[in-house]
């Protein structure tokens, strides 16, 4: 009787097994439908042959994720209508926003990640739907959250692919400079015009293509990331900044809150930058609205007066964002731009703007996707 009981146990382990399995291995795609509206909020300047930076404000959610060409379609879709509008030529400089390549984690899955009221829920259906990649990366994780860690690392090569692929494919399909707002991954770098992970720290880092889809460069990596990343992200080395020469001129890139540094704007002085993007986003529906958190457990710098609540965050990212504020910055010109939509139960709540001369043109509104242009 008991190697009976034995033996029915086994089958029954096996078939759930079995299963399993064959759950995990099935991804249907579910029904797509998504806004690929898009309005142009600010155009300042007048049109010349010098060039524009151009701000995409999108406006995402989890199912525009579910596959590279659901994101692509939608990309394009803002870009087409940029194009309709004369707002592209050989020398624009698309501006994406921060984490924009970093939610490539979720394409490919299954419904019931997508259809999740909340993070933590989506992120339990992604462990349960890819155990081994799940408990491979868990037992090489480095931050001190190592859940977070994981979640992250378990797809890094085929994000890289992914993001790549997409980012690339996008600069060259429409002929433009596009800094791919941000993704993160272990130790980015290029290596023979490919986008490569490695084995270690995690970091939000930025890539820019130019228009025959290849990157222009190495990764910057973030080199502040806020008190509820750094947990998770590594922070790069302080004096870590690059510049790329662009046909409308030399670029930078600041991730987030590296724009609230002075130091790095003096950096990028000494490089020769005209012209910097900053990939931002904000999280929290109101947050934008809301009182000002300071630095976020990092030490403000000695040329900063403002303090914690003393202003709001938005007012904050207008006052700290030096972009073309002489004498601490020569660029000729800035764009911000932030990421909003609503991830599961994580809103949104930056407002993109443009700097030029001294002056920011901001983007008013809070919902929907956003055309900012500047002609140079």
């Amino acid at each position: 009787m008991r190697k009976f009981l034995y033996l029915l146990f086994s089958l029954a382990l096996v078939a759930v097994l079995i299963t399993y399995a064959l759950w995990t291995a099935d991804r249907p795609a579910g029904h797509y439908l998504s806004d690929l509206r898009i309005n142009l909020a600010v155009d300042q300047g007048t049109p010349t042959d010098r060039g524009n930076l151009l701000g995409i404000q999108p406006e995402l959610f989890p199912t525009d994720y579910q596959t590279p060409e659901r994101l692509h379609r939608k990309l394009a879709a803002y870009l087409q209508a940029a194009r309709e509008q004369g707002l592209l030529n050989e020398k624009t400089i698309v501006v994406l926003p921060e984490h924009i390549g970093t939610w490539l984690m979720v394409s490919g899955e299954k419904d019931e990640l997508y259809q999740a009221t909340t993070f933590k829920e989506a992120m339990n259906w992604l462990a349960a739907s890819n155990p081994l990649a799940f408990i491979r990366a868990l037992l090489s994780t480095h931050g001190e959250n190592r859940l977070d860690d994981a979640y992250l690392r378990m797809k890094a090569q085929r994000m890289a692919h992914d993001y790549q692929a997409l980012f690339g494919g996008l600069a060259k399909e429409f002929g433009v400079t596009l800094v791919a707002g941000s993704i993160i991954l272990p130790e980015p770098s290029v290596s023979e015009d490919t986008l490569k992970v490695g084995a270690g720290a995690l970091y939000n880092s930025s890539l820019v293509f130019g228009s025959d889809g290849l990157p222009m460069g190495q990764p910057q990596r973030q080199r502040h990331p806020v008190f509820e990343q750094r947990d998770v992200l590594e922070a790069d080395r302080p004096d870590a900044i690059h510049v790329v020469d662009t046909p409308a001129g030399r670029l930078g890139v600041l991730i987030g809150s590296d724009s609230w540094y002075p130091v790095h704007y003096r950096q990028l002085n000494e490089l020769g930058a005209q012209l910097i993007a900053v990939p931002a986003f904000v999280i929290g529906r109101d947050t934008w609205d809301k009182p000002w958190s300071g630095y976020k457990g990092l030490s403000t710098p000695s040329e900063v007066s403002l303090k914690p609540g003393e202003t709001s965050e938005g007012q904050a990212w207008h006052r700290l964002t030096l972009t073309s504020q002489l004498p601490i910055s020569q660029a000729r010109g800035g764009v911000s731009v932030f990421l909003r939509g609503q991830f599961w139960d994580s809103g949104s709540s930056g407002q993109s703007f443009i700097s030029h001369d001294g002056q920011h043109f901001p983007d008013g509104q809070a919902r929907g996707a956003r055309l900012l242009n500047l002609w140079l």
